[in-house]
């Protein structure tokens, strides 16, 4: 897990000596969770949760004007309740990972401008409990919710320019989980609609 950090770090670190902007987003999630097994769904009625959402990463424009690559690490919540008149569940979660994304920049008016935001987010889980009628059991080592969670993801951004040194940003952006080398009975994707406000920094600016 250190090494996974490290090399987290190193490629960030790494990014940033050839960025055009770095940028710091933070809002919410809103997730619904999708239990599938051998037996079937799960029968008591799953609810949305809410949590937090992190990101923090570099954007370098491509040879296409307009285009830009992005990089970031992001830290998620996926969160979910189920319950009926005989039992009640909770989930709690916490998912670490290095997402890859690229973006498209419409100018609207004066300084405003429209982003059009498409990627993939590589996550792990790094804190899961689950409330069951009270009692508490760990998810850090059940096959559904560890190992490695791909989740592409699409959304929207509008930006307003501050001055010459970057923008503030509000956002919208839906995600799916997969789970590719899950082979248990039971699986596990997430349905999540993010709302974010951020602030970019241009750097290395000429």
């Amino acid at each position: 897990m250190i090494k996974n950090y490290l090399l987290i770090a190193f490629l960030i670190t790494s990014f940033q000596l050839f960025s055009q902007e770095a940028y710091f987003l933070a809002g919410s999630n809103f997730t619904k969770y999708v239990f599938k097994s051998s037996n079937g769904t799960m029968a008591t009625p799953l609810q949305s949760g809410t949590g937090s959402s992190y990101e923090v990463g570099f954007s370098r424009p491509t040879k296409t004007e307009k285009f830009y690559y992005n990089i970031a690490l992001t830290l998620n919540d996926y969160n979910a309740v189920a319950g009926s008149q005989f039992e009640s569940y909770r989930w709690e979660t916490k998912y670490i990972g290095i997402q890859n994304a690229a973006t498209y920049n419409f100018d609207v008016y004066n300084d405003f401008q429209l982003t059009l935001k498409g990627g993939v987010n590589l996550s792990t889980i790094i804190y899961g409990k689950q409330n069951s009628n009270g009692a508490i059991y760990d998810l850090m080592r059940q096959d559904e919710f560890s190992g490695i969670v791909l989740s592409p993801f699409v959304g929207v951004q509008t930006r307003y320019k501050l001055n010459d040194l970057g923008y503030l940003s509000l956002g919208y952006a839906f995600s799916q989980s997969l789970k590719p080398f899950n082979t248990s009975a039971e699986k596990l994707s997430f349905n999540t609609n993010q709302i974010l406000f951020g602030i970019h920094f241009a750097i290395n600016k000429k």
